[in-house]
């Protein structure tokens, strides 16, 4: 049986604890606090980590995260400037600057997300009908780029679906990062009341509605149709070339080396014309007998010959040195 002065002290204990706990709020390194009291602020905005202060029941600590928060949009379908209508998916990063400003204006993050909702989408809408589509998906840098694709010999993306021109490339002067950053210096003018800071728009993604999604990609197929009949064309071209010059060296070789050989079967016949003349030249006779001796080797079994006794070609034939006279 427990006495009843111990459990009055216990009960006191109890109450002081709950009394000192509620007295006392703890903030962490991420957090911000505003403290009210019975609903209206009172004080600062307590940024700095540690253990504060407050009246138990009366006050009520409000913690704020201090970190850097997202925003993400609905995509949109929105008309450019030229008249294309586009889906756009955007997202932002924001952060609470000023807790005790965020907690009259705002109070929760799901109203501060609201807000972002309609001022983002309402500027986002703003910037993206007011400019071109081209100027929406290109980046910063793009005269630069452009020389370094000139310069390397090779094409040119930006003006194969017909999305920009040289006549429109050469007025066009913004990119996407201005565009945003146009876009974060609107919306910034609007949000310092909520006690909200803006960090950064980004678009996301960009993307046709879906009744000229399909236009876009037979345009984009028919380009590359174009292209690859284009390579092919200078592939056969180049082929042409190579066949010719193949031809060409190919009829070159060949008359050279039918001029060798012709010069060498000259020179050949004319070693042989002198070697029979010095044959002849030197025993007439004998080169008379071998060349008749020849003729009777290579007459023709076929062959048909009217000729009389007294001919030349008989003259060994028949015994005699000399030829009998015709």
């Amino acid at each position: 049986m427990v006495p009843r002065g111990t459990k009055i002290l216990i009960g006191l204990f109890v109450v002081v604890a709950i009394i000192v706990v509620a007295s006392f709020c703890v903030v962490n390194e991420n957090e911000q606090v505003v403290i009210t009291q019975l609903g209206a602020p009172v004080g600062d905005a307590i940024t700095q980590a540690g253990l504060h202060f407050k009246i138990p029941f009366i006050q009520k600590a409000n913690f704020f995260d201090k970190r850097i928060m997202k925003w993400d949009g609905n995509p949109n379908q929105i008309p450019t400037r030229d008249k294309k209508y586009i889906w756009v998916d955007t997202t932002a990063r924001w952060r609470i600057k000023d807790p005790l400003l965020f907690l009259k204006r705002a109070g929760t993050l799901g109203i501060a997300n609201s807000r972002l909702d309609g001022i983002i989408d309402s500027v986002v809408r703003d910037h993206v009908s007011n400019n071109d589509l081209v100027e929406l998906v290109r980046s910063e840098g793009w005269e630069e780029a452009r020389q370094r694709l000139h310069d390397a010999a090779l094409p040119d993306t930006t003006l194969e679906f017909g999305m920009e021109t040289p006549e429109v490339s050469d007025q066009l002067q913004k990119g996407r990062e201005q565009i945003t950053h146009e876009m974060i210096a609107d919306a910034e003018r609007l949000l310092p009341e909520f006690g909200i800071e803006l960090l950064d728009i980004r678009i996301k993604r960009i993307n046709y509605v879906e009744s000229v999604q399909q236009k876009v990609f037979d345009r984009m197929i028919s380009e590359r149709k174009r292209i690859a009949a284009q390579y092919r064309s200078e592939g056969e071209g180049e082929r042409a070339a190579i066949l010719g010059q193949m031809d060409k060296e190919l009829a070159k070789i060949t008359s050279e080396a039918y001029r060798k050989s012709q010069e060498i079967r000259g020179k050949a016949d004319a070693e042989t014309t002198r070697i029979y003349a010095e044959g002849y030249g030197k025993d007439p006779e004998f080169f008379n007998l071998y060349r008749t001796l020849d003729l009777y080797r290579n007459f023709s079994k076929n062959s048909s010959f009217m000729l009389t006794t007294d001919a030349d070609v008989f003259k060994y034939l028949k015994g005699s040195g000399a030829a009998t006279p015709k």
